[in-house]
């Protein structure tokens, strides 16, 4: 298996990853106002890893796009 494929199937998962926990936040949001503190930090640990896996996904991006040039 070449380096390209590995690499599109990462790009795969973890942008699947970053749509599930995009969709977990607005679910989280849907259900109304955040009136207690714990739901304040649960929308921003979601938010903070939506952020990294987002940050992840470009970067496998990049190394994909590169992989399949050589």
């Amino acid at each position: 298996m070449k380096l390209a494929s590995i690499l599109f199937v990462l790009v795969m998962i973890s942008g699947l990853a970053t749509l599930g926990i995009l969709f977990a936040g607005l679910v989280s949001m849907a259900r109304g106002p955040t009136d207690s503190i714990e739901r304040a930090r649960s929308s921003n640990k979601l938010m903070w890893w939506r952020v990294r896996l987002q940050l992840l996904t470009i970067g496998l991006i990049l190394l994909w796009y590169l992989a399949s040039r050589a």
